[in-house]
């Protein structure tokens, strides 16, 4: 195995600064050009030696994009090949390795070798190298340039949300929005499983909750207030078992599943099943059929021990399906009117000594976040969870703008910066829109140009923000083709800003790097904008 010193002494002798560098996304944090003689011929007779069965995944990985987009597949051993001739090397060794904080690629004329001290960055070494194949449909002999690239992650967390509660993507389209996850090395998936407008996973201790809490009666048409509702019943849920296989589906791409189970508000879904659990026990409920937080529509959750009984039951069996040491619990957007109209939450909060609805929220969020503890997870919470006092160990999701988040890090909680400003892509893209959006605008440009880290923070402040994530929440987004249109390229920039060191971040060179990777969406049949073709 070469160790890292080795890696370098090679850049320094074969640094060729002619040679065209190739149009990665994220861009890497060191690529150099070496000699043009070591370009590397992939074909069907090349050879993968993966140094141990953790691997698998990886060159899995790089097996799976060959046969889909070049008819091909390569074979994988873990017997060495004595000739060296047409080689991948995968290996991974965390003491031979143990300097490296990514991977190191590099190409040998006969032979391509990726090295990293875990399985998790020799699959992220993959993504790149997939990226370093031609795009032309149909090739056989696939042309790797002669390249040598040191790499790893400005963040730790690099996040994307998909909402299934508004609108449902069954299974296939799940693990496709993973694969993309993947290939532009992000490693959190947030899964929100439940809100208002449907409830999406099955329970097995409470059927009723996808028996009637998945399905509505109807929709709006059109963007909020709508032109009317078209009446169709409408909903879907994933079983357990259809939970695991996407779990486990993730877990072969280093993707960690983090679900969300939506709390106190945004609770429609469940209280259709379970009426007895709102402040208005006696009135029937329905799941919601628009869109928005309306304070007298949306009722929410009553802080009594059957609801939180209820709660416990599902979050049992959500913990029992996810093997993520993090659960998102929602506190956001708690319509407290319907506490405040409550003769059992009033009582409460003299009962408890709280000192408004405010502290009533933080009383709810204390009382589940202590159960999650005791079963070893972390909850993670939308930025009101702050409101009322922070529970001890929650993880801050901030999207009401950046405040949340700072004042979280002053407060010494991890925060994961989501401001809706730049970080929501069910936005548009456009000032004048191709398709129906929500009512807002985010450009490409200022996704690229946001930076998680604030400059309101000090250095350790700032050593709190964990990462960012995009959100997709899906209102106007009801199909596949519609959620990939809405995700790029602002995924691409989304992953770039997560990986790639600040310094090496340049807005007009990201975008000529996007004509190559919307070459590479045609091969896959992805769905994006085609105005992004056009000059800017």
């Amino acid at each position: 195995m070469k160790k890292p010193i080795f890696f370098i002494l090679y850049l320094l002798l074969s640094l060729n600064v002619n040679a065209q560098a190739p149009a990665l996304i994220p861009q890497p944090v060191e690529l150099k050009m070496t000699d043009a003689k070591n370009v590397f011929l992939l074909d069907s007779n090349t050879m993968v030696f993966i140094s141990g069965s953790e691997l698998l995944n990886a060159a899995n990985s790089l097996n799976n994009y060959l046969q889909m987009h070049y008819g091909f597949r390569v074979k994988v051993t873990q017997h060495k090949n004595e000739s060296k001739d047409k080689t991948i090397w995968l290996l991974s060794d965390p003491v031979a390795y143990r300097s490296l904080k990514g991977y190191q690629l590099l190409t040998q004329n006969k032979s391509l070798t990726i090295h990293a001290a875990s399985a998790e960055n020799i699959f992220y070494g993959i993504q790149t190298l997939i990226q370093l194949l031609p795009v032309e449909k149909e090739s056989k002999h696939l042309q790797i340039p002669a390249v040598a690239i040191s790499d790893y992650p400005r963040f730790t967390y690099r996040g994307m949300h998909l909402d299934v509660s508004r609108h449902f993507f069954d299974v296939a389209f799940i693990k496709k929005y993973i694969d993309y996850l993947a290939m532009h090395k992000m490693n959190y998936f947030h899964w929100h499983l439940t809100d208002d407008h449907g409830w999406r996973i099955e329970i097995k201790k409470h059927p009723e909750l996808t028996r009637i809490g998945a399905w509505r009666n109807g929709t709006i048409i059109g963007l909020y207030p709508g032109t009317g509702n078209d009446g169709k019943r409408y909903g879907g849920y994933y079983t357990q078992d259809e939970i695991r296989d996407v779990v486990r589906y993730a877990a072969e791409r280093y993707v960690t599943i983090i679900p969300e189970i939506e709390m106190p508000g945004h609770s429609m879904g469940v209280l259709a099943a379970h009426p007895e659990l709102s402040t208005t026990p006696n009135v029937p409920i329905q799941v919601a059929q628009t869109w928005g937080i309306f304070n007298k529509f949306n009722n929410v959750l009553l802080p009594s021990e059957a609801t939180f009984s209820l709660l416990n039951d599902v979050l049992t069996e959500v913990m029992d399906l996810f093997p993520s040491p993090y659960i998102h619990v929602g506190g956001d957007e708690c319509s407290k009117i319907w506490w405040g109209q409550s003769e059992f939450c009033r009582n409460l909060i003299k009962e408890k000594g709280l000192k408004d609805m405010n502290g009533l929220q933080s009383y709810f969020m204390h009382r589940i976040e202590k159960f999650v503890n005791s079963k070893g997870k972390t909850i993670i919470g939308w930025d009101e969870i702050l409101d009322g006092g922070i529970t001890p160990n929650a993880i801050v999701m901030s999207w009401r703008g950046e405040t949340g988040g700072i004042q979280a890090t002053k407060q010494h909680h991890k925060v994961i910066m989501t401001p809706e400003k730049y970080m929501y892509f069910n936005h548009a893209q456009f000032e004048k829109e191709d398709s129906l959006t929500a009512n807002k605008y985010v450009p490409l440009q200022d996704v690229y140009h946001y930076d998680p880290i604030s400059a309101q923070l000090n250095p350790q402040e700032a050593q709190y923000i964990w990462g960012a994530q995009g959100n997709l929440w899906s209102e106007y987004i009801a199909s596949p083709a519609k959620a990939e249109y809405m995700l790029f390229p602002r995924l691409d920039a989304l992953s770039e800003i997560l990986w790639t060191p600040k310094t090496k971040q340049n807005y007009p060179d990201f975008r000529e790097r996007l004509k190559t990777q919307f070459n590479r969406y045609d091969l896959m049949n992805i769905n994006y904008s085609k105005r992004y073709l056009q000059p800017y």
